[in-house]
């Protein structure tokens, strides 16, 4: 595709990273086949090839308006595109930067201003957790479109004691340890029944996601460097002591922290410690099939149906797929994907459900149903956000495939 960025953007930083992906595109269409909103809207905006269209005309000078920003708004950014792309053109890096020029050009009205501002800062912040709590203790009294995003309180279970020569940090999250905290005590559990210890870094928070896609981007990025440096003695611990993987059980940061590199790759402090970073973390499905043989004898055997709806993080953003089914099914349990449309996106995104309710809640009933054909007795998923969304939506449970598989651990 051949472009003319406006002198205002060439040679910057993102018009170069722009118009070197645009150059990929031929505008086949390909990736329109595989869009949820364009599944559902039908209008070629609302579809990858229309959105490139519309940062296109941005970048070679034409004036955003309100209907820019609501087409992009509208992308979940889940990334089937980039799976479907014969080309491969890096999508999500495009949509980035086409949403920070966009939204410096055409102001938000205040309520929504407001409701952006309180995701970003609200959901990383230390107030998360005592709000939580408050939300779960009158839960029966709230709306249904809060009951939606508060769910029951959940005990943790205890954090193994033992220590291992084998070590891995991971990322706590940030809504994480409030709202679902035995995901990540199962997963330590369950890391320490194969022989590994879990770190935890205390200063490191937020991976930077929520912030980052919000257009805080300024904002992300620094919380990318507090996670780096709070993460770097264990790194770069002296005689090869330092942890061999940054093990992430939310697909949605995963795929953040594996683009510290690329996100930061124009900071002449933190790139290198970034592109570190990035290589060193590992999804928690990426580990497990090498730990199969440590496990095997330690897990009782399951013969419940188990759904599972794979992340669009995981297999669109980290481009991995079969990991999961593969792994539980080598432990004994039955675990199905959707018959149809596995691919597509259950309408969470981050805080998309949040900002384009409607459009998620269709996307939530299209994913039950089919994932509910299987008659599952539990239905499992790799990001919490996804975890939230589809519960909201079924009286069937929904968990992590890791605390599945922690309560099948024997001792």
């Amino acid at each position: 595709m051949q472009t003319h960025l406006a002198t205002e953007f060439k040679n910057t930083p993102d018009g170069l990273e722009a118009e070197a992906i645009l150059r990929k595109c031929v505008h086949c269409g390909f990736c329109t086949a595989t869009c949820p909103t364009y599944q559902l809207l039908g209008d070629e905006l609302d579809g990858p090839r229309g959105r490139i269209y519309l940062i296109k005309q941005v970048l070679e000078g034409e004036a955003p308006t309100r209907k820019t920003q609501l087409h992009l708004d509208r992308c979940l950014t889940c990334r089937n595109c980039e799976s479907t792309c014969p080309s491969g053109v890096e999508y999500g890096h495009l949509v980035d930067i086409g949403r920070k020029l966009v939204d410096e050009r055409v102001p938000r009205p205040a309520g929504e201003k407001a409701l952006r501002w309180a995701l970003k800062e609200g959901l990383p912040s230390p107030l998360f957790a005592p709000a939580m709590k408050v939300g779960q203790a009158v839960r029966g009294l709230l709306p249904a479109a809060l009951q939606n995003k508060v769910p029951p309180k959940q005990a943790a279970g205890a954090w193994p004691q033992r220590t291992h020569a084998r070590k891995m940090l991971m990322l706590e999250g940030c809504v994480q340890p409030a709202m679902m905290p035995n995901i990540n005590a199962a997963t330590a559990r369950v890391l320490d029944a194969a022989g590994i210890q879990t770190l935890v870094a205390q200063k490191a928070g937020c991976c930077g996601a929520v912030k980052f896609h919000l257009n805080d981007q300024e904002g992300g990025k620094d919380e990318m460097r507090r996670n780096i440096d709070a993460w770097w003695p264990h790194v770069e611990a002296s005689e090869g002591a330092g942890v061999e993987a940054i093990v992430m059980n939310a697909s949605g940061c995963g795929v953040t922290v594996k683009e510290y590199g690329h996100i930061l790759k124009d900071d002449p402090a933190y790139a290198a410690k970034a592109a570190r970073i990035s290589g060193l973390t590992r999804d928690l499905s990426e580990l497990m099939p090498e730990l199969v043989g440590e496990l095997q004898g330690k897990i009782r055997a399951h013969t419940g149906a188990l759904a599972f709806h794979p992340p669009c993080t995981l297999q669109h953003g980290q481009q991995l797929r079969g990991g999961v089914e593969t792994l539980m099914g080598a432990l004994g349990f039955n675990v199905k994907l959707a018959s149809c449309e596995s691919h597509l996106c259950c309408g969470s995104a981050g805080t998309y459900s949040v900002l384009q309710p409607d459009i998620a809640y269709q996307l939530r009933d299209r994913k039950l149903g089919n994932l509910q054909a299987a008659a599952p007795e539990v239905i499992i998923s790799a990001n919490i956000g996804c975890i939230t969304h589809l519960q909201s939506g079924t009286a069937t449970p929904v968990r992590h495939w890791i605390e599945v598989l922690d309560a099948a651990l024997t001792s």
